[in-house]
């Protein structure tokens, strides 16, 4: 007879499967619980020590790590020696392996859980006769995932095995299952012991969703989620409506999410190509919206729109005129659904704000040939930090100003100057080659809106004097930016020379 290994923390669907499998001449060798619901089911089976002629020890933590457990999987049947070994030793073959492996995720994802409750959901024995399985293909069938229970039953039935290249294909994915486990371990223990730069880094992710196709419509793209996923992430949102979330949907939802998060009080953030366009602050998310809109209402138009309010009635008639992309929220009036749901395509997400201030995790950019690790920016800006340079002070709404374009530019493109006012961004100049074009682009969007509460934002210091002055000749009354140049002092002359304010931070903020 043909012999079955099963032993499932996921016992769903077990009892139908091993069912099958002893319809088609299987012997079912089983551990624990999964035992013990087969038993109850009428499913004869044999106990993992009947065939190891070994009890279990040490808790359960030594049960399958046995020469006739690995043995009986790794052995060849076309190699003479290991056929003549086992049967010299009275090894019997194992066919078929169907291990899933404890629920070590689920436990450390738990808030009720300790340290200790995490090592022991450490398997050993299951990864150890998974690999083993998988590593003789060519005679055994490895199942770790339930959902191939089907092909499995299906090919048994239709050719009394299954075929090589679903043993290959099975095998390939319980190689992917045991190296996730234990990477999920790794990373678990290396923040553990505060481990920052591991020689060895080890990443784990699910796939999420294929996309219809990347940035351009030529390139296959798919979407994975952290195999420990965070609540305040475009992965946790609840999608209301719309169709599928693009590639670049998706970037721009996570580059707006990261900008609402500077945010306390009712404020509106849309985003264009990974830029800020508008971001409004009001008593009201509909007071919000107006001046977010009213930042760029051209540029807005295809955007994405972060709100950290519930979208009511009339914030939601009010976008409903434009076409936007994507609408993310903590939650919808059921009016504002109504309304905004009339728009087939539009997608409207709702999301967990509560969590925003949780923990990020380290972000990744792939590079040919390796990857670039570093911690997100999530410095705090604080204005007692702030060191007034010019015999220029700012007014206090001034600073208040000051501090809504620094949170904006600290999330534009560099290089990157952002002019603002104490209620709303005014322009916005990203990604040029020259901090002076950037300069120009900001202040000639700002134009019309330019007066004495108007200040500008840089995300890194000023390499000569030329930004300072075109913006001290068009109005500006106050600048903020990191200091460091070699040349700061020709900025702070030029700012004096013109009065006007100018603080530094220490703290430079590029964004490539």
């Amino acid at each position: 007879m043909k012999r079955a290994l099963i032993s499932l923390s996921d016992k769903s669907g077990v009892v139908e499967f091993a069912k099958v499998l002893v319809e088609h001449d299987f012997e079912i060798i089983s551990t624990g619980g999964t035992k013990k619901m087969l038993d109850e089911a009428g499913i004869k089976t044999i106990a993992v020590e009947e065939v190891t002629h070994f009890p279990e020890i040490l808790d359960g933590r030594v049960k399958t790590l046995n020469p006739y457990i690995h043995g009986g999987l790794l052995g060849r049947r076309d190699v003479k020696s290991h056929v003549e070994t086992m049967e010299e030793l009275s090894i019997a073959p194992i066919d078929l392996v169907c291990v899933n492996l404890y629920p070590f995720k689920e436990t450390i994802s738990d808030e009720t859980k300790d340290f200790a409750d995490a090592i022991e959901n450490i398997d050993i024995g299951g990864p150890s006769m998974l690999r083993s399985a998988a590593k003789n293909f060519n005679d055994v069938t490895v199942v770790v995932d339930k959902a191939d229970y089907a092909t499995v039953l299906a090919e048994l039935n239709e050719h009394q095995t299954t075929t090589l290249e679903t043993r290959k294909r099975l095998a390939a994915k319980a190689f992917r299952y045991t190296a996730s486990y234990d990477a999920l371990i790794a990373q678990y223990l290396n923040h553990e012991i505060e481990l920052l730069a591991p020689e060895k880094l080890t990443l784990t992710y699910d796939l999420e969703d294929t996309m219809r196709y990347g940035e351009n419509s030529h390139q296959p793209a798919w979407f994975y989620q952290d195999a420990l996923p965070k609540k305040y992430a475009i992965t946790a949102a609840k999608q209301l409506n719309g169709k599928q979330l693009s590639y670049n949907n998706i970037k721009d939802a996570d580059a707006a999410l990261r900008i609402a998060r500077e945010f306390e009080g009712p404020a509106v953030v849309a985003l264009k190509h990974m830029n800020p366009c508008g971001i409004g602050q009001a008593e009201t998310i509909e007071a919000a919206w107006d001046l977010a809109h009213a930042a760029d209402p051209i540029s807005i138009f295809g955007g994405i729109i972060v709100l950290n309010r519930t979208v009511d009635q009339k914030t939601a008639a009010k976008m409903h005129k434009l076409f936007l992309e994507i609408i993310i929220a903590p939650d919808f009036e059921p009016e504002a659904l109504e309304i905004l749901k009339q728009k087939k395509n539009l997608r409207l997400l709702q999301l967990d704000f509560s969590a925003k201030d949780e923990t990020p995790g380290f972000e990744t950019v792939s590079v040919m040939g390796g990857l670039l690790v570093q911690a997100q920016d999530m410095t705090l800006e604080d204005p007692t930090k702030w060191t007034l340079v010019t015999k220029t002070a700012p007014t206090e709404a001034q600073k208040e100003a000051l501090l809504l374009a620094l949170k904006a530019v600290k999330h534009t493109k560099s290089n990157a100057i952002v002019v603002a006012n104490t209620k709303r961004t005014l322009g916005i100049g990203a990604g040029q080659p020259n901090r002076i074009d950037s300069t120009k682009i900001a202040i000639a969007h700002a134009k019309n809106d330019i007066d004495d509460e108007t200040v500008l934002a840089s995300d890194a210091f000023f390499p000569m004097d030329d930004c300072v002055e075109y913006a001290a000749q068009n109005g500006i009354k106050a600048i903020i930016q990191p200091g460091g140049s070699i040349r700061d002092e020709d900025s702070i002359k030029m700012a004096d020379r013109y009065g006007i304010a100018m603080l530094t931070t220490g703290i430079r903020h590029f964004r490539h």
